[in-house]
């Protein structure tokens, strides 16, 4: 009687710890469903620093002299990120971006929004991409045109850094890509009351791509407070056509960018022309050589320029590499462009050099 009694109680147990292995595993397919419903989100980013020198940097009293400094995103923008997607079945995602870009020499932020890059949350499907909230400006698509990849000696620097905006209120639509075609529409509302245009910006970009070429054009207009196109370098009508030529390790980059400021005031440079050639070569796995040369006109005494870069990136790892780049801007009479994306300028008509050196490191 007590050996049946003592087989009741071990097939009790055992019963009991089958329904209890079953509800555990049950409990730990929904956790992991629930799991796999949730946003999957990455942090990332790039930390850049070295140093930097300029000659030639006008001073006070009419005097020049040479600047050296520390170098914080001269071969590229230091951030942090954050990125999440979401499956919603049915083709549709959902996904959002959070980003911020800053200065490594000094740990401040690129302006003042805490998110001064981008902070946007879209959908996605078969039919396209919608993005809303802050973005880079339309423009900014000229890095793929860029053979410095946007370094401070690159595409930015004659124009003034026109080529590289933010956009606030940004309403984004981006196609699908059909046999190599994709399209973006962007447009960042004014919000001024009594008008649909006043600060508003708007912009196209088309874009072709295969292995081996890719053709791009952009445009784009920037209004100021009432609506007007009064500064050809910061509200004005832009005009971007380039392409890329990829061959075997060589990869050769040509563009050209039109700005117009129908509403300056009379005399003032109301027109600009900048045109680029440049060539990326892949010496080794780790050793990539950059070189660029190009040319700004500007109307009504703007004056013009030559500007020639040569550069190195070697990476020492998937996550960090060595960077160094040199240039020279060969101004014209009238003109005063920096070698580099900044304010730091010559006097009208003198020549300036410029030198970088650094690490940048991804994460």
């Amino acid at each position: 009687m007590h050996h049946t009694n003592t087989n009741a109680a071990l097939a009790a147990r055992r019963s009991l710890r089958l329904y209890q292995t079953t509800i555990g595993a049950a409990i730990l397919g929904l956790s992991c469903a629930t799991t796999h419903a949730q946003t999957n989100v990455t942090v990332y980013g790039r930390v850049d620093a070295g140093i930097d020198y300029q000659s030639n940097v006008a001073t006070t009293g009419g005097n020049s002299g040479s600047l050296w400094r520390a170098a914080g995103n001269q071969w590229g923008t230091s951030m942090i990120g954050f990125k999440g997607t979401e499956d919603l079945g049915a083709g549709l995602g959902a996904f959002f971006l959070l980003e911020s870009g800053f200065d490594a020499t000094n740990g401040t932020t690129n302006g003042s929004a805490l998110f001064n890059r981008r902070s946007y949350v879209g959908l996605s499907g078969s039919a396209g991409s919608v993005k809303l909230g802050k973005n880079l400006f339309i423009d900014n698509d000229i890095w793929f045109l860029d053979p410095t990849g946007q370094q401070f000696v690159g595409t930015a620097t004659l124009v003034n850094g026109r080529n590289w905006q933010g956009a606030n209120n940004v309403i984004e639509y981006q196609t699908p890509t059909w046999g190599g075609f994709n399209a973006t529409v962007q447009t960042s509302l004014g919000e001024q009351a009594g008008s649909v245009t006043n600060s508003r910006k708007d912009g196209v970009s088309l874009v072709y791509s295969n292995p081996t070429l890719e053709l791009r054009a952009i445009y784009d207009v920037v209004r100021d407070a009432n609506g007007h196109y009064v500064s050809v370098y910061d509200t004005s009508k832009e005009l971007i056509l380039g392409g890329t030529l990829t061959i075997d390790k060589l990869k050769l980059f040509a563009g050209y960018e039109n700005l117009r400021a129908p509403d300056a005031a009379a005399g003032a440079t109301d027109q600009v022309h900048h045109y680029w050639l440049g060539a990326n070569y892949q010496l080794s796995p780790a050793l990539t050589l950059i070189g660029a040369a190009l040319r700004v006109n500007a109307n009504h005494g703007g004056g013009n320029a030559n500007l020639f870069m040569a550069g190195a990136n070697y990476s020492l790892s998937k996550r960090t590499l060595l960077y160094v780049g040199m240039g020279t801007v060969r101004n014209g009479n009238n003109a005063n462009f920096s070698v580099e994306a900044t304010n730091n300028s010559p006097l009208p008509g003198q020549n300036q050099n410029g030198a970088y050196a650094g690490i940048s490191h991804s994460f």
